[in-house]
């Protein structure tokens, strides 16, 4: 199937720091990311959508600044074009406004359902924080 790479930002009204937290960490993923997310003992996150689980492996982390997730499936060890979700935060110098930037590497959706998809996500991120 053939991936579709998904980018968009979106101005929020909250420091990185607070922003981070929502981002990286399974409790704060939970509060508006995906129903459930735990983290097994060999690390790997398991995001539970709608009583499907969907495992990733963290690929890359920064503090205060870039995580991404690159989910695979546990049957198919050789498969290697994953897919992934990447959130950056960014902010403009000049007027200290924070981005949230999101790279969705996937298959399934188009762009105007993932728009509608990660407009509703991140709506429920700056209802939670108030940003």
């Amino acid at each position: 199937m053939v991936k579709n790479k998904f980018v968009a930002d979106y101005q929020i009204n909250a420091s990185k720091k607070i922003l981070f937290h929502y981002i990286s960490t399974a409790s704060g993923l939970e509060e508006w990311f995906a129903d459930a997310v735990k983290i097994n003992e060999d690390k790997v996150y398991i995001f539970d959508f709608d009583n499907e689980e969907h495992y990733a492996r963290l690929a890359s982390i920064r503090s205060n600044s870039h995580v991404k997730f690159e989910f695979f499936d546990p049957n198919n060890p050789d498969e290697t074009d994953h897919s992934y979700i990447e959130f950056k935060l960014e902010e403009n110098e000049l007027t200290q406004t924070v981005f949230l930037k999101v790279i969705d590497y996937s298959d399934g959706y188009d762009d105007e359902e993932l728009e509608a998809i990660w407009e509703g996500l991140v709506g429920k991120l700056k209802e939670i924080i108030g940003g």
